[in-house]
């Protein structure tokens, strides 16, 4: 038999420890002196304790241990405590890459430009939607509010008509690039229910997209240093542009006559190169 302090040399573990996993009923001691409490342990038991660290060190918790221990000495249960397992340090290993990248080229665009960073670049998902849409031809960028006057002014009579509590109203540009007058322009608002379409309204579904944005709050004047910063963080990361680029309006011109107010979203739809 050996004492907790000779058991603790030869397993490698922690006094501390020892007694831990004795509370969590992981690796009792063979005996305990009930006049002084001192553990002792059989040599055997050395062999848990070896186990115990070799699961601790491939990642699993202690409560996880402790199942696997029940079924060690089956080979095919434990195979499949691995195999899940790994594929649990694959999938954070590939966080931890992709988020390495995400610094490496935040510190070189730094490194190149200090004020690379005034517009933060993140990678999202917009869901399936049902949105009420509007597309025409218009004379020009700064007149999209033809398009939102249509909108409610066509879905106003719709009874119950409401827009959707999750998902802002976005304007999608449909051009190949930018055009002096006559642009294509899309307006979405999300909304609840389904509905017959109006005279220049259309309500439909549309897929999820996958989309990286930068948000900034002022007026238009800052939008070729946000495209710039979203086109950076494009190259810089893996992907490549894949379909028309929208803005979604976190505070639009409908809300506030202060331009320093306007809360808006560039995003460009992106895929992995």
């Amino acid at each position: 038999m050996l004492k907790i302090g000779d058991f603790s040399r030869l397993s490698r573990i922690s006094i501390r420890m020892l007694r831990h996993y004795d509370e969590l009923g992981l690796l009792v001691p063979k005996s305990t002196d009930s006049y002084t409490s001192y553990r002792y342990y059989s040599e055997e038991q050395l062999l848990i304790a070896s186990r115990i660290t070799a699961l601790k060190d491939m990642g699993f918790s202690l409560a996880a241990i402790s199942e696997i221990l029940k079924n060690y000495d089956n080979p095919k249960a434990l195979s499949e405590f691995l195999t899940i397992k790994q594929a649990e340090v694959q999938a954070q290993a590939e966080e931890i890459s992709h988020r390495l990248l995400l610094l490496d080229t935040a510190i070189m665009r730094l490194r190149k430009d200090d004020n690379a960073m005034n517009y933060n670049v993140i990678l999202k998902t917009l869901p399936e939607r049902y949105v009420a849409s509007v597309r025409k031809i218009i004379p020009s960028y700064n007149q999209e509010g033809i398009l939102w006057n249509m909108l409610m002014t066509e879905t106003a009579p719709i009874m119950n008509f409401q827009q959707a509590c999750f998902g802002e109203s976005l304007a999608i540009f449909h051009d190949e690039g930018y055009k002096e007058n006559d642009v294509d322009i899309e307006i979405q608002m999300p909304v609840k229910g389904h509905y017959e379409d109006t005279e220049n309204v259309v309500f439909k579904t549309v897929p999820a997209v996958e989309f990286a944005s930068a948000t900034y709050k002022g007026s238009y004047e800052q939008i070729t240093a946000v495209n710039q910063a979203v086109a950076d963080w494009v190259k810089d990361n893996g992907y490549e542009f894949n379909g028309a680029m929208f803005c979604i309006y976190h505070v639009s011109p409908a809300q506030t006559n202060n331009p320093d107010e306007l809360v808006t979203e560039v995003c460009y739809p992106v895929r992995k190169r």
